[in-house]
């Protein structure tokens, strides 16, 4: 049926965004026999990979895991405030701002906060799935890189222009996402 479907879509969505992801750590040999057309190849998979999340979370059956508290909400909703303010910590060149400046994989820490939050909020098989794997993919991507590549040095603390450039863009991005949550009809405030 066109519900089992649409689980069996996301399920192989999120098999090639982690298989995409991983291809490099696990695969070096083959990965650099690609040369630079395979950056190309990598991005093509990992947009239809994106592609075939989002459709297929979106047109998967509702089907009741458990019930989160109403609570929930706002600690999810203060994560993310923390998982943007961390992703765009490692925007800046050179010198970075905390926690960009304390932890190797600012991206992959913001990534294992959003899924988290969401798993906190939503207790349906589907957003079980979806955020438990993009979960358990950074926890794996982060022991890759640190098993291929172990020597990492971290950058200086940024100033406070930085500061004030990560706030701007975090609220610019917290802003986005509520637009778009709330277009989705799924409002992120009680």
């Amino acid at each position: 049926n066109g519900v089992a479907h649409m689980m069996g879509l996301l399920i192989l969505g999120l098999i090639l965004w982690v298989g995409a992801h991983y291809f490099r750590r696990l695969m070096p040999q083959q990965r650099a026999a690609l040369g630079n057309k395979g950056k190309g190849l990598i991005a093509v998979v990992i947009v239809v990979a994106l592609v075939m999340i989002i459709i297929g979370y979106r047109g998967a059956a509702f089907i009741d895991v458990w019930m989160p508290p109403a609570y929930l909400i706002h600690l999810n909703n203060l994560l993310m405030v923390l998982a943007f303010w961390v992703y765009g910590s490692s925007a800046a060149k050179g010198a970075k701002a905390w926690p960009a400046n304390k932890t190797r994989h600012p991206q992959l820490l913001a990534v294992k906060i959003w899924a988290f939050a969401h798993l906190l909020v939503n207790g349906d098989l589907a957003s079980i799935i979806l955020f438990g794997s993009m979960l358990a993919w950074a926890v794996g991507a982060v022991i890759l890189i640190n098993r291929t590549e172990p020597d990492w040095t971290p950058p200086p603390h940024a100033g406070k222009a930085t500061y004030i450039r990560l706030a701007i863009i975090t609220v610019v991005m917290l802003a986005i996402v509520i637009a778009i949550h709330t277009m989705l009809g799924v409002p992120p405030f009680p």
